[in-house]
């Protein structure tokens, strides 16, 4: 299942958050807190390519900043377009703060469009080394595109930079991770 899917299977998630949202922004101590619940997988599959190294502190910081910020959220069926606005500004700072930098988890890395080969290959090793030397802004905006198949309008507007920027920096991306490869 999705993780962002709901309960339910059935309905959206966001059509189940928000009872929690409105309960949770009322108060309701247990509502919080199956809230963070809800999200804390989708938060975990955003922080872990962009703060590899960190991605345990990139996941308590988004959660700490959506349980400090739930109460301005004015539209609770817009909770994971939030959620992700958060989680993508909290793992970048955290990454960026990181010394050094590990590389992404395999199973989020296998999910990267175009990085799919045959089963009998190292694959998954080899991606995590070559997305380990991305700087960390290449790093989001693939995540953002391949992962969470943004468009760049929608990446730059998350990340708080013009197209142009989101544009270039994957083409960067993308073509530092091609020439790594083909080493």
């Amino acid at each position: 299942m999705d993780d962002t899917q709901g309960s339910s299977g059935t309905e959206p998630p966001w059509e189940t958050a928000a009872p929690l949202v409105r309960a949770a922004q009322a108060g309701d101590a247990l509502a919080m807190d199956e809230l963070l619940a809800l999200v804390t997988p989708y938060v975990t599959r955003l922080c872990r390519p962009i703060a590899p190294h960190e991605a345990a502190d990139a996941v308590q910081e988004s959660l700490v900043a959506v349980f400090k910020g739930l109460r301005g959220l004015r539209d609770p069926l817009a909770l994971y377009g939030w959620v992700r606005t958060v989680t993508v500004r909290e793992a970048v700072r955290v990454a960026r703060r990181t010394a050094t930098e590990e590389p992404a988890d395999p199973a989020d890395l296998a999910r990267l469009t175009g990085l799919h080969t045959d089963a009998g290959t190292e694959l998954p090793a080899d991606v995590r080394d070559v997305l380990a030397r991305l700087p960390v802004q290449h790093r989001a905006v693939l995540v953002l595109r391949e992962l969470e198949d943004l468009d760049e309008a929608a990446v730059a507007d998350l990340l708080g930079v013009p197209t142009g920027t989101v544009k270039s920096r994957l083409h960067r991306a993308r073509s530092s991770f091609r020439k790594a490869w083909s080493r």
